[in-house]
């Protein structure tokens, strides 16, 4: 060979390199880029097609479907290669997951080897791709849907026992030991819309309006601002249209305290105990919230990334905008890319506000600490 013949075999190996480790991770970013046949199969494919990967040995690359045509290859009725709007198959297999799962009503959830074995890959693989895709894993999706189902049962007016058996749950005791953590009360109280659970509400006034704070015994459940006392008042009385609900200013005083001082500046860390009704993705948004200093912003798209669901933006915004607790979880430290303020549930104009406050406050205190213990609930009660 010449040295310029060298040359181009050296670049041509390092290149065909990199190409093998993209077919290895199933690396869609090189769709488009290659393609690669199997000569044992007569196959080519893109390198994020998730059937069974080749030997090496069996692999050639080519620059286009086309190149690989000409060579007497077929393209892979799965990857769909020629087909440049084709979807992700990763995805795709994500959602045949997720199908296969919610098809097992009423059993145990599917290992991942059971799952493996029938889509074809390997365990690692299949956990590593679905909680890529979805943020959790296929175990966790299962606990979800099975907890969807005990949802939608009880709302059709299904009695609770049933319903925990026909949702997969085994006995009654599977459910309960995580009720509060899943449903934020327990099941018979959730058939009930509430029935059973005691809210307190207190309402002060602030450079916002009027500020409404509620909490069960577990913890704060809702921080909503308003104009008016009465307005605030039927929003709580929609959201938990059958539990007790009773203000007592006194009770709440300490976690009103806290946050009126954190509207002021003078604590920047609340720390209050939570108890939140929502689905697993909105807890996940909303922890990240939490997780965004004082005085800084994030956008929507730097908590999807953060929550390793990169496309997620919309379902980000969707998140902010139903949560139940202002300040606590602060999602007006969210903004659009760029800088703009974005929406607010509770109004653009106090958005802009308490980002000013939070940044005035950071400039004339650098590094303060709030000085303040976390507050909690003062007395606790007892569900029916």
């Amino acid at each position: 060979m010449t040295q310029d013949q060298n040359i181009l075999h050296e670049l041509r190996t390092i290149e065909d390199d990199i190409y093998w480790q993209a077919v290895e991770a199933r690396d869609a970013r090189f769709n488009g880029v290659f393609v690669y046949g199997v000569r044992s199969t007569g196959i080519y494919c893109k390198p994020s097609c998730p059937a069974r990967r080749p030997r090496r040995q069996q692999v050639v690359f080519f620059r286009s479907a086309e190149d690989a045509e000409a060579s007497s290859l077929r393209a892979c009725l799965r990857c769909k290669p020629r087909d440049p709007a084709a979807p992700d198959p990763r995805a795709e297999m994500v959602q045949r997951v997720c199908r296969s799962i919610e098809a097992r009503d009423g059993g145990s959830a599917p290992s991942l080897e059971e799952l493996g074995v029938e889509f074809g890959v390997s365990p690692h693989h299949l956990q590593r791709t679905f909680k890529k895709f979805t943020g959790i894993t296929p175990r966790q999706y299962a606990a979800a849907h099975r907890l969807k189902l005990f949802k939608s049962k009880v709302k059709e007016g299904e009695d609770v026992t049933t319903a925990i058996y026909d949702a997969g749950y085994g006995s009654s005791s599977r459910l309960y030991e995580k009720a509060s953590e899943q449903l934020g009360m327990t099941p018979a109280a959730y058939r009930r819309k509430g029935e059973g659970m005691n809210i307190s509400y207190a309402i002060a006034d602030c450079h916002l309006g009027r500020l409404l704070v509620a909490a069960t015994e577990r913890g704060v459940c809702s921080v909503q601002f308003g104009d008016g006392d009465k307005e605030l008042e039927a929003a709580l009385c929609a959201e938990y249209p059958a539990a007790f609900i009773m203000r007592d200013d006194s009770q709440l005083g300490v976690i009103v305290e806290a946050l009126l001082r954190h509207l002021e500046g003078s604590q920047p860390d609340l720390g209050l105990p939570l108890d939140l009704q929502a689905t697993a993705f909105q807890l996940r948004v909303w922890g990240e919230l939490r997780r965004i200093p004082y005085g800084k912003t994030r956008s929507y798209g730097e908590i999807a990334e953060a929550i390793g669901q990169p496309t997620a933006t919309r379902a980000v915004a969707r998140a902010c905008a139903t949560n139940p607790v202002a300040l606590v979880t602060p999602c007006h430290r969210v903004v659009r890319t760029g800088g703009a303020a974005g929406g607010y549930r509770w109004g653009i104009g106090r958005k802009e506000r308490l980002l000013e406050r939070e940044r005035r406050g950071m400039a004339s205190n650098k590094g303060g600490s709030s000085g303040t213990d976390t507050p909690s609930l003062v007395e606790s009660k007892t569900r029916a």
